[in-house]
C-alpha cells in the first residue's frame, strides 16, 4: 500500500498553481501600465474625496484639529443666504448657457458641415478657443468687456448702440459671463459635427424621393440621428456649469454685489480665505450629490428621446 505524504502537492493543485502563475504573467504587463492611473486616482481623487467628507462633518480651520461637529456644517447651509445665492447665480447661468451653448454649436455645426474650400480652416478657428487656457480667455474677456476702452463697447458705439455696462452692474454681470461662455462651443461643435458626419447619405436621399423639403429632413432625420450628441453635450454641459470657476474667479470674482458668485467660487471663498474649511467641504458635497442626481435624471429619461441607430425597440 502506497505511503500518503500530505506536504506532496497533487498533480491538479500543481496544474491550478501554473495556471495561476501564467495567469499573473499575462496580467502583469497590464496591469503596470495601469498602475500609474489606479496611484493617481487614489492618491489625488478618492483619498481626498473621503478626506472632506471626513471635514464636512467637523469644523476645520486648517490651523487646528479638526472639532467633529455632525450635521452642523449642513443645517448652516438651510440658512445660510450666500450659500443660496450662489446656488441661484448657478441655477440661472446653466439654465440659460447649456441649451443657448447646444443651439448655438448645432447650427455652428451645420455651417462647418458644408463642402466648401478651406472648411478645414475654419474648423479648426472655432475649436482654437478651447484650447485656449481658461485664465488667458478671462483675462481676454475682461478687456474686451471694459466700459471706457473695451472692444464690445466700441464696436456698439460704432455701429450707433447704446453702451453697455457689461460686468460693471448686477443687472448685467451674469449675462457677460454667459456671454463669455460661449466661446468655448468649438468643442460642442467638433462633436456635434462627428455627429453629423456619421449620418448615412441614402436616408437624406430616400427621404427627398419622398418630397421632403430641407427642413422636413432636418427635423425628421437629422435632430434624431443626433440624439446621442445631444445627449453627451447636455450632460458635459450641466456638470460643467455647476462647476464653473476658473473664468469668473479671474473676471469678476464674485462682483458687483455677488451677482456673479457662483458655488464653486463660495467654496472657494469658505475654505481658502475665511479657512472654514469644514464648511466648504460640506458645501461641495452638496453640490457633488446636485451634479450626480441631475445626471442620473437625465440618464433615466434619455430612453425616452435617444435614439441609437440599430436600435430595434
Amino acid at each position: 500500500m502506497a505511503e500518503f505524504r500530505p506536504d506532496v502537492p497533487r498533480a491538479a493543485d500543481r496544474r491550478t498553481s501554473a495556471a495561476a502563475r501564467r495567469r499573473l504573467r499575462e496580467w502583469l504587463p497590464g496591469l503596470l501600465f495601469v498602475s500609474p492611473v489606479v496611484i493617481g486616482l487614489l492618491l489625488f481623487t478618492i483619498v481626498p474625496m473621503l478626506t472632506s467628507l471626513y471635514y464636512s462633518f467637523t469644523r476645520y480651520d486648517v490651523l487646528s484639529p479638526p472639532r467633529w461637529v455632525g450635521v452642523d456644517n449642513y443645517a448652516r447651509l438651510v440658512t445660510d443666504p450666500t450659500f443660496w445665492t450662489s446656488v441661484g447665480v448657478t441655477v440661472r447661468y446653466a439654465l440659460i448657457a447649456v441649451p443657448l451653448g447646444l443651439v448655438l454649436s448645432g447650427l455652428l455645426s451645420l455651417l462647418l458641415n458644408q463642402a466648401l474650400r478651406g472648411i478645414s480652416i475654419y474648423r479648426a478657428l472655432f475649436y482654437i478657443p478651447v484650447v485656449v487656457p481658461a485664465v488667458a480667455t478671462a483675462v481676454l474677456f475682461s478687456n474686451l468687456f471694459n466700459v471706457r476702452y473695451g472692444l464690445a463697447n466700441a464696436l456698439l458705439r460704432g455701429v450707433g448702440l447704446p453702451e453697455y455696462t457689461w460686468l460693471t452692474r448686477p443687472e448685467t454681470a451674469l449675462n457677460s459671463v454667459i456671454v463669455m461662455s460661449l466661446w468655448t462651443i468649438g468643442g460642442s461643435t467638433i462633436i456635434w459635427l462627428a455627429g453629423l458626419r456619421s449620418i448615412p447619405p441614402y436616408l437624406y436621399d430616400a427621404a427627398a424621393v419622398d418630397g421632403a423639403g430641407r427642413l422636413r429632413r432636418i427635423w425628421h432625420i437629422t435632430i434624431p440621428m443626433l440624439t446621442p450628441v445631444i445627449f453627451f453635450n447636455l450632460v458635459l454641459g450641466i456638470i460643467e456649469s455647476l462647476q464653473m470657476f476658473v473664468q469668473v474667479y479671474v473676471l469678476t470674482n464674485g462682483a458687483p454685489v455677488n451677482s456673479t458668485l457662483f458655488i464653486m467660487l463660495n467654496i472657494f471663498r469658505e475654505g481658502f480665505t475665511h479657512f472654514r474649511m469644514g464648511y466648504a467641504s460640506a458645501m461641495s458635497w452638496v453640490l457633488f450629490l446636485a451634479i450626480l442626481l441631475l445626471t442620473l435624471v437625465v440618464f433615466k429619461t434619455s430612453g425616452r428621446w435617444v435614439y441609437y441607430e440599430g436600435d430595434r425597440s
